[in-house]
């Protein structure tokens, strides 16, 4: 029989000067025991310091160099922690697509924590006796020992149950059960406990909704390609309020049929409770959970149950593309068109990218949903890339809410300086006196946006980052919300010494504030970072106001996508501009898309919505077409200007980030890296239609103590492996001609944000 007796293995080093493979021999009591992607301890460097490794790649005989002196495995980890074969071919894709590092590759697919956290244990009794015998038993016990009798008798019942519930049950103590288990009565036994984020005991079954003639269509569509095992992309762009989720419950009804698995990503951790409880209440505990929000042990016990197939259903942020899932038979991104599913840590992945990579290796189904889907999709849709499908009316054919603009100008022209239109204001009034709730949307959290001085001009700004910081009125502090730090706001001026220190803007915490000042016997509630970043607070929020306990929502974008709610009637957008504003080519997507997705929250149910947008910026077509609801509309002009400004889906972008502490250093270094990009792409013939824009000073200069320098690359997608193979040589292979060694660079071949 043939052994693998020399392996290739990635070593956890930690540092990027040993990215590569490192070849080891395999001795002779490890044959057959080693297979692909097994965690394994091997001594590294001229100390010979034991690491882990994980093996990637089988090497021979012929081609192993100085057999004699190579060093072989220590041994072997057994701690269920290693890579499937599927897994190593993701980690190499990885870095061949991203340009990142095997270790940055590899912690995608098995976080750190994972292997920090302890495997939980309950104690189990069980009766240690033939039940028969029961009666026998208690005759020859004392009659003092009634509380032991009593107990046998649950356990009799029970056969086997946990120790603290026994004891619950028993209005008994520990002590009585020990000493059961030392007449030999008992045995407790210790069993592993699945830690679990999800309360089974309180979500009530439900059973599949009838699809409609549009749902039936799609749903059709796909399981013809599912049932065919075949790779394929689908987008279903579906008005807000069309039923996409049902049509999802019902393609993974088949498909965990089929005896495979399926991911299921939402892009806000603040959707997870309610798309979590709509496939618990359809698929009971066959449904694992993975976000950031869950604590370590429960998120090592989710992750162990799916690569041991005890889980069907994965439902989870982006991080969730890499659960350990090895039968893969569909993959649901919803709400696709969302920044959140790019990672802004190395690797910077695309979630759509990643799920279409492991669809091919399964030949699964990629689903990608959205009312308001990327230029990118709706472009690859229509040019036969995607396979479109259409919901185009809600699934109980309520219409749509009515939109209505409100010119800010002429508010402000005609006296009123309140953060609410007089409509907005008589809105709420009316539906709070009709009993219905109401949802205000602010893309901006904190009291007031920035401090400043109004004699002098002075902002307070992040000691740390060139940003100004944002001042919250409960805990009266300024904070910058890029690096975190707080600072006391001053009572006078530190450049000038005035008194006439102001909060100038509004967030969510003023709104609040101000609401409860105006409709004070209503209950108001925040959904924002500063109300949910306690573990179970966004749970009790969003099951509150489900209840109706609370009648008015304020929050930043978390309450934009996916909430359902059916007494929510009226949603106000107090303003429109703050994503308009941005100076980014998606500036007008981005603010297209969060209207639309808030207005969708209103009248999804029995009851008509209405929605109210504040803007200083009426006649913009992306909030034209947001009141309209027409993505097409919208979509049309906005693919015109892509066109015309090589923007994707036309161009794409690498956006090369060069950051340092030391000023001078970043702007040389900046300049070196920019000449030699230059002269490379100038001297190839085939990249004429590149540009090369830059050095530049990033929007945001400077962020946590680094002052960041900004190089643009804009190039026809056709050169994109030219191009890939310029930057991996210039800013990856040789960085170190470039950059001084106290700069650092990142760069992003796929970027969302270019500021």
């Amino acid at each position: 029989m043939n052994f693998m007796e020399y392996c290739n293995i990635v070593v956890n080093t930690g540092t990027k000067a040993t990215d590569r493979l490192f070849t080891y021999k395999i001795p002779t009591d490890l044959y057959g025991k080693i297979r692909i992607g097994d965690k394994v301890v091997v001594p590294f460097g001229k100390g010979n310091k034991l690491l882990e490794g994980v093996v990637f790649e089988e090497n021979s005989e012929d081609s192993v160099k100085n057999i004699k002196g190579m060093k072989s495995i220590q041994r072997l980890v057994d701690d269920e922690l290693g890579l499937s074969g599927k897994q190593v071919d993701l980690c190499k894709w990885l870095k061949e697509t991203y340009l990142c590092t095997y270790s940055e590759a590899i912690q995608c697919l098995i976080p750190k924590f994972y292997s920090d956290v302890n495997t939980k244990t309950k104690k189990i009794a069980i009766i240690n006796f033939d039940p028969e015998d029961m009666d026998s038993i208690i005759s020859k016990m004392s009659k003092n020992a009634y509380k032991q009798i009593e107990v046998l008798k649950i356990l009799s019942v029970a056969q086997r149950m946990q120790v603290t519930d026994l004891m619950k049950v028993g209005k008994t103590s520990r002590a009585v059960i020990n000493g059961l288990e030392k007449k030999n009565l008992i045995k407790i036994i210790e069993e592993k406990e699945y830690r679990t984020p999800i309360n089974l005991d309180k979500i009530e079954r439900d059973e599949p909704n009838k699809l409609n003639e549009e749902q039936l269509l799609a749903y059709n569509s796909i399981l013809n390609v599912i049932k065919r095992k075949e790779h394929d992309t689908f987008l279903l762009h579906g008005v807000t309020g069309s039923g996409k989720t049902e049509v999802y419950m019902h393609l993974v009804r088949k498909v965990i049929n089929r005896g495979e698995q399926v991911i299921i990503l939402v892009p806000e951790i603040s959707l997870t409770p309610q798309i979590v409880g709509k496939f618990i209440k359809r698929f009971g505990n066959n449904v694992a959970v993975l976000h950031s929000k869950l604590s370590l042990g429960e998120r090592y016990d989710q992750w162990k149950k799916i690569k041991n197939n005890e889980i069907s259903i994965v439902v989870g942020a982006r991080s969730a593309i890499f659960a350990p899932c090895d039968n893969l038979g569909l993959i649901i991104i919803d709400e696709e068109h969302e920044s959140s599913y790019k990672s802004e840590m190395n690797p910077k992945y695309y979630t759509i990218d990643v799920a279409k990579h492991l669809c091919r290796q399964s030949n699964a189904v990629l689903l990608l949903g959205s009312a308001t889907p990327s230029i990118e999709s709706y472009y690859n849709a229509k040019n036969g890339v995607y396979k479109l499908l259409e919901l185009k009316n809600r699934f109980n054919n309520n219409p749509l809410p009515s939109v209505d603009i409100v010119d800010m100008r002429i508010e402000l022209e005609e006296g009123n300086k309140s953060m609410f239109s007089r409509s907005l204001y008589e809105a709420m009034k009316e539906s709070l006196l009709n009993n219905k709730q109401i949802i205000l949307f602010l893309n901006r959290r904190g009291y007031s946006t920035f401090v400043s001085c109004r004699s002098c001009g002075y902002v307070v700004k992040c000691m740390h980052c060139d940003i100004s910081m944002t001042y919250h009125h409960k805990n009266n502090i300024a904070k910058c919300h890029y690096c975190g730090y707080k600072s006391i706001v001053p009572k006078v001026c530190p450049e000038c010494g005035s008194k006439y220190i102001k909060f100038f803007g509004s967030g969510t915490e003023k709104v609040e504030q101000h609401v409860n000042k105006l409709f004070p016997s209503f209950k108001t509630k925040r959904l924002d970072i500063d109300t949910t970043s306690k573990k179970g607070n966004l749970e009790r929020i969003i099951k509150a106001f489900g209840n109706r306990e609370i009648d008015i929502l304020i929050g930043t974008q978390m309450v934009a996508k996916g909430l359902d709610f059916p007494y929510v009637t009226l949603v106000g957008i107090l303003s429109a501009d703050i994503t308009l504003n941005l100076p980014d080519y998606r500036a007008n997507e981005r603010t297209f898309q969060l209207l639309t997705q808030v207005a969708g929250r209103a009248g999804r149910h029995d009851f008509r919505g209405h929605v109210i947008i504040q803007t200083y910026s009426p006649d913009n077509y992306a909030i034209i077409s947001s009141q309209k609801q027409d993505f097409k509309e919208f979509y049309n002009k906005e693919i015109e200007l892509r066109r015309e400004f090589c923007y994707p889906p036309f161009h794409n972008i690498i956006n090369i980030i060069v950051l340092g502490k030391d000023e001078n250093l970043v702007v040389k270094s900046a300049n070196r890296l920019f000449q030699k990009l230059e002269s490379e792409i100038l001297n190839n013939n085939e990249l004429e239609n590149t540009q090369l824009l830059g050095p530049n000073p990033a929007i945001h200069n400077k962020i946590k103590g680094f002052y960041r320098w900004q190089i643009l690359l804009k190039y026809q997608s056709i050169d994109h492996e030219i191009i890939k193979g310029i930057i991996n040589y210039i800013c990856n292979i040789n960085k170190g001609k470039y950059l001084d060694s106290k700069v650092h660079l990142i760069f992003d071949l796929k970027p969302y944000n270019i500021f």
